[in-house]
């Protein structure tokens, strides 16, 4: 599995999750993760979560530090979980970067602190991968909804070491998961 935090601001519109676009505009073919900071604006005719579009619900963030990940040979079902390990990944970094009584909750897929939505986060299935969008509030302001910011409300500055905290934590676990499927004999 490959890895890049990509220094340059991007704004997250949604379209960056599509097959391949790891390997298109950041040269890291097969499973892969990058993360980046920029701004989140997601308009309802590139959201994939259909709850959402439903709700005619739309998602922006001035800035945030965002994860895409893309994982081939894989159902859906496990990119989910994949997802998760993701989202608790991350909150585990962020908390070891806090002072040891706060606390940020995770409801399924979301993190919250103080009760203001941290995160955003979606697995979706293309037609030859399994992709997954993270995004955590850097700045809390301007947001549709109530929420928390890395920088705006836990003081956070070290965006990109812990970005790198997380993908490194997060390409160990992968790397493990493959050993343990590899050193196991099967039964019957």
């Amino acid at each position: 599995m490959q890895a890049k935090f990509i220094k340059k601001e991007i704004c997250y519109v949604g379209t960056q999750l599509s097959p391949h676009w790891i390997y298109k505009n950041f040269n890291l073919p097969g499973d892969s993760i990058v993360s980046f900071t920029g701004g989140c604006d997601v308009k309802i005719s590139e959201m994939v979560d259909l709850k959402d579009v439903l709700a005619n619900d739309f998602i922006y963030s001035s800035k945030m530090l965002h994860f895409i990940v893309e994982h081939f040979n894989i159902p859906l079902v496990e990119g989910i979980l994949r997802q998760r390990l993701l989202i608790n990944i991350a909150r585990d970094e962020i908390m070891d970067n806090l002072s040891s009584n706060t606390k940020i909750i995770r409801l399924g897929d979301d993190l919250y602190f103080n009760e203001g939505k941290l995160s955003v986060s979606i697995a979706t299935k293309s037609i030859t991968s399994v992709l997954i969008h993270l995004g955590l509030n850097i700045d809390s302001n301007n947001t549709p909804v109530k929420a928390s910011g890395l920088e705006t409300d836990m003081g956070l500055k070290n965006i990109e070491q812990i970005a790198n905290n997380i993908i490194n934590n997060y390409l160990l676990e992968h790397k493990q998961i493959t050993d343990a499927s590899c050193k196991v004999r099967g039964v019957i």
